[in-house]
């Protein structure tokens, strides 16, 4: 096999390599199914049998050891223009509202999945405070045998704002429960067509996120920690960046401070992980939309969709325009590489010749070829530039798909209701692959072998099937940019 045979092999491997090696490495993961066993919620007796007993070092405590049940616990309601949460006598938040689009959060705070406790001897306890609003939008509350007392209040951002105090040192901790087999099925966290996504976050200098199935621990300096849950997050913002311990556990995070200490100040936030939303909120909240290496080129991806947007309020059109531009703005580094592409076309008899004289010499024929190209000014692997230019925006889209709320539930025309989900009847991707071979046949090939050929003629094809699972409007900039490609390839080779 001649030599140019085997880069031509070995261009297919990679392709292959590189689309399906992202879904295995980068792809979201598949929803959790394991089942888990729910927390217990009856205080940690003497024995430590349902918790590992915590001191106040470096240690977390695996059990609830939140108050009895048979305590009966108040709760308050506080509301603002926007914004209505019920807190429990325990600091627990156990419903809230938005009011602008009547968005229910009851489905995200069921009992006993975030709290706040307090270092009790050597166990961490939930405490029913004695509680009572002040106002619409504040209440206070107290517990005479721990001394500790304070105020909650909710702001027009929607941030609930805890301020607490102690006649004596405290030690405190933050707890979080998430069941791993729940889909919240018909809820506003219904699974996402294989692009759900639970995990808890936490920001020091930048974003990172731990499993809820895994068994992690450790310790950080902490400004803020959230559960994230699809396109939503329920976040736990310090007043001050302080190291903290964390450990995760079937479903379950626990922050704990590693001192004790005479007052406490923190926030918590329930919001739509809408990039500038989460940006008007402060404290970096916006980072829990994790764009990752693509984030330079994911934010004027977003950026470009929302001014469209703004012009024409239909995401696919917007879709269709920043290609558009994104194809322009890369035509001149195109230009270059459809003008050897045309050269190679022009050169196919004469290589043709050259493998029919030499193909029992597959030395003399690379040196042959090699001239020819040389002579004529071809670049063999020239038409590789376009894909390659293409694949960090092929992934900073899918990325702005995938974490931004802006295109959840955002229609195209027709059959295609959301184009952050795949497209129902699979029609865009067929359109794909057809383009994709029609643009294939405009590529010149030095492959001679019938079977490679076949291979490479698959190729459209293997990428309309990998692609069919994938959000609608990602196929859409795929299906816009090879139409874009072919008609500025026809237009170099007119012009040259």
């Amino acid at each position: 096999m001649g030599t140019d045979q085997k880069r031509a092999l070995l261009a297919v491997v990679l392709s292959g390599l590189i689309l399906f090696g992202w879904q295995y490495f980068f792809a979201p993961p598949a929803p959790q199914t394991a089942k888990v066993k729910t927390i217990d919620t009856k205080a940690v007796d003497s024995s430590g049998a349902n918790s590992e007993v915590v001191k106040n070092d470096s240690t977390l405590s695996q059990g609830d050891g939140s108050a009895l049940p048979s305590v009966e616990k108040k709760k308050v309601v506080l509301e603002n223009s926007n914004h209505v949460y019920t807190i429990d006598s325990e600091l627990s938040v156990v419903q809230g509202v938005f009011k602008e689009t009547n968005t229910k959060m009851q489905s995200f705070f069921s009992p006993n999945n975030n709290k706040v406790q307090f270092l009790s001897g050597d166990v961490y306890k939930s405490i029913n405070f004695s509680m009572e609003s002040v106002s619409p939008t504040m209440a206070k509350f107290s517990d005479v045998s721990s001394g500790i007392e304070g105020t909650v209040e909710l702001d027009e951002k929607g941030f609930l704002s805890y301020k607490i105090t102690s006649s004596k040192p405290f030690g405190y901790r933050f707890t979080f429960h998430e069941d791993l087999d729940d889909k919240d099925e018909g809820g506003i966290f219904s699974m996402q067509a294989g692009m759900s996504k639970k995990q808890y976050g936490y920001f020091s200098d930048d974003y990172n996120t731990l499993s809820l199935d895994g068994t992690e621990r450790g310790e950080a300096s902490f400004k803020w920690f959230s559960v994230d849950n699809d396109y939503h997050l329920f976040a736990n913002v310090l007043e001050n960046k302080a190291p903290m311990l964390f450990k995760t556990n079937n479903g379950n995070l626990y922050v704990s401070s590693p001192e004790v200490v005479a007052s406490l100040e923190f926030k918590q936030i329930f919001a739509r992980k809408e990039y500038d939303q989460l940006g008007a909120l402060g404290h970096n909240l916006n980072k829990s939309i994790d764009f990752g290496i693509w984030g330079l080129i994911a934010v004027p991806i977003l950026r470009g969709l929302q001014f469209f947007y703004s012009l024409i309020p239909n995401y696919g059109i917007s879709i269709i325009f920043l290609t558009i531009i994104i194809r322009m703005l890369t035509f001149p580094l195109q230009f270059k590489s459809f003008k050897s592409m045309k050269k190679m076309q022009e050169i196919q008899p004469e290589l043709t010749k050259l493998r029919e004289k030499y193909k029992s010499d597959p030395q003399r024929m690379q040196q042959e070829t090699m001239a020819l190209f040389k002579k004529a000014g071809a670049n063999p692997i020239g038409g590789c530039l376009p894909m390659i230019l293409q694949m960090p925006i092929f992934f900073a889209f899918y990325k702005v798909l995938y974490s931004s709320v802006e295109l959840v539930d955002a229609p195209f025309f027709g059959w295609i209701h959301d184009l952050s989900q795949k497209d129902p009847y699979y029609v865009l991707p067929v359109l794909m692959g057809l383009a994709m071979v029609l643009n294939q046949k405009l590529m010149p090939t030095t492959v001679s072998d019938p079977v490679q050929k076949k291979v490479m003629l698959f190729m459209p094809l293997i990428f309309a099937v990998f692609m069919k699972d994938f959000p609608a409007g990602l196929t859409l900039y795929i299906f816009v940019s090879t139409l874009m490609g072919m008609g500025q390839q026809l237009f170099v080779y007119k012009r040259t």
